[in-house]
């Protein structure tokens, strides 16, 4: 026999519909709507599952949840963010205000010397991909070598390419 799902009373029916009919979030609305499901009708949870398009495991662990911790169940932090870091943001910037310094006065600051002293300030080694996505993160770009330099003469490359392009044919 299946057991009945059934929500604590932590907030009354009406609460709970007005949080599911006007939260911004459809994340949440889903949630609200499983408790509203479990609170104003108990039944097994695969029938509530059928009726909110989620599935089984979804509403026991969205029940099994809110029972516990209540409303704070329900409004997590929510998919996405930045959980997982080395640094806060503005740790960040003061680890990378040095090599924006050097920048600005013409110095060159690569990948390979930022990544050493990344790892040497989080005290372990982190992928080359971390690097790269912290630099992105801050507006840093990879620059390519120009094609040729601002100050070049076209009409002296043209000239010294058809004099060696000559050459290479004549000895042959």
């Amino acid at each position: 026999m299946a057991r009945i799902t059934r929500a604590a009373g932590h907030l009354t029916m009406e609460e709970v519909k007005k949080r599911m009919r006007t939260d911004p979030r459809s994340l949440y609305r889903q949630r609200w709507l499983i408790i509203y499901n479990a609170l104003a009708e108990p039944r097994k949870a695969e029938e509530i599952a059928r009726h909110c398009g989620v599935s089984k495991a979804t509403v026991h662990q969205v029940i099994s949840t809110y029972n516990r911790l209540g409303v704070a169940a329900v409004e997590t932090p929510g998919k996405g963010g930045r959980r997982h870091q080395y640094l806060r943001r503005e740790e960040e910037e003061q680890f990378l205000a040095p090599f924006f310094a050097r920048a600005q006065s013409g110095e060159i600051a690569t990948v390979q010397e930022i990544w050493r002293a990344f790892e040497e300030r989080v005290g372990h080694l982190v992928d080359e991909s971390t690097i790269y996505r912290l630099l992105d993160r801050h507006g840093w770009r990879k620059l390519a070598a120009r094609p040729r330099h601002p100050k070049a003469n076209l009409e002296e490359q043209e000239a010294f390419q058809k004099k060696t392009s000559n050459r290479r044919f004549r000895r042959r």
